[in-house]
């Protein structure tokens, strides 16, 4: 079952205005020498005080300004037990481990119906899902590399799957004549990007903030993916967890995967899901009971950051990274998208 905790709150304190930024920087889906399962161990637990920098965020509008908002963080309780990791097995290879076990999804009954309607594609490459009637959840490294963001997010559009496409007389839902889905392509009003992000990529704490939230010009009128705070290992159902994408090398193609889980520390996930890049930038999801009922809920636990090259021993390896939602991160993604505090205590 899903387990409701106690949330801590995140307030904006101050905003400034900055420059508008180039949008110079290459996409690049892929990032290198990360901090790893060991490094991860190795890393103090953040202060109050640099929780509150590294949750600092920037937003982007679609005409090229840019904001800081400054925040507080209420109702925190610091784990003294620093980063743990959980091993679960032995290390495999590249980004599709053994037999490729993905799924393209051509059926429209399905393409267009909850939960693979709720991915989407980003304009620069990845994927995404909808968190709201106007929120869109995906990657940070999508939109921006540490140091500037990427060329295609000035311009920046959403494509949802079609429900209905118009050419060949009849009205078929989602599909081309060839069982692709078609786009409806919306703009972007604003994004909004942690702080740690900008710190994190030239330093040792990068993919915890590897998140970003869009929010749409105008509400897309479907069924979204509800938030939830990711679980340990233990507490998953065989450790599985889910997630669709638009994987480049099957273009066009929605794909779905799931595997389990095989390390774990506070803020990520270490996994073989079979996945290549433009996948990126997925909602990760988990399906659990509701407390006290029967039915079965699925909820975002995590964003698929890809396909990461990572320090463990010395030595580089390669890993399927997703970024957990934890309480934190959760408030202030929940926040993003309500515009205050009151409707993300319970998570």
């Amino acid at each position: 079952t899903w387990h409701l905790k106690k949330i801590p709150q995140i307030v904006s304190e101050r905003t400034f205005s900055l420059d508008s930024p180039k949008f110079e920087a290459k996409t690049k889906l892929e990032l290198n020498s990360v901090c790893g399962i060991e490094c991860q161990r190795k890393l103090p637990v953040p202060s109050l005080s640099d929780l509150k920098d590294l949750l600092s965020y920037e937003t982007i509008f679609e005409n090229g300004t840019r904001t800081l908002t400054e925040v507080n963080v209420l109702g925190l309780v610091l784990d003294p037990a620093g980063n743990t990791t959980t091993r679960r097995s032995l290390r495999k290879k590249r980004q599709i481990y053994g037999t490729d076990s993905r799924f393209s999804i051509y059926d429209k009954r399905f393409m267009t119906n909850f939960p693979f309607n709720t991915a989407v594609k980003i304009s620069t490459g990845c994927s995404g899902i909808l968190v709201s009637p106007k929120h869109v959840l995906t990657a940070a490294h999508c939109l921006h590399n540490g140091k500037d963001y990427v060329k295609g997010s000035k311009r920046l559009r959403v494509g949802l799957m079609k429900t209905k496409s118009r050419g060949d007389g009849r009205k078929r839902k989602g599909t081309r004549r060839n069982g692709m889905p078609s786009f409806q392509w919306t703009r972007v009003k604003s994004t909004h990007i942690p702080k740690g992000w900008f710190k994190g990529v030239s330093g040792d704490i990068a993919l915890d903030y590897d998140y970003a939230v869009l929010e749409l010009k105008r509400p897309h009128k479907r069924k979204y993916m509800e938030l939830g705070i990711s679980p340990t290992i233990k507490m998953m159902p065989g450790s599985m967890i889910h997630f669709s994408g638009f994987d480049n090398d099957r273009s066009g193609q929605l794909v779905y995967r799931f595997c389990s889980i095989s390390d774990e520390s506070n803020d990520l996930f270490y996994q073989y899901c079979d996945a290549e890049p433009g996948s990126t930038g997925s909602g990760v999801y988990l399906r659990l009971k509701e407390p006290n009922k029967k039915k079965w809920k699925r909820k975002i636990i995590a964003v698929y950051s890809g396909h990461q090259w990572v320090d463990v021993n010395g030595e580089q390896q390669d890993y399927n990274v997703a970024v957990r939602i934890t309480p934190l991160k959760y408030a202030q993604i929940c926040f993003w998208i309500h515009g205050n505090d009151e409707n993300c205590t319970r998570g």
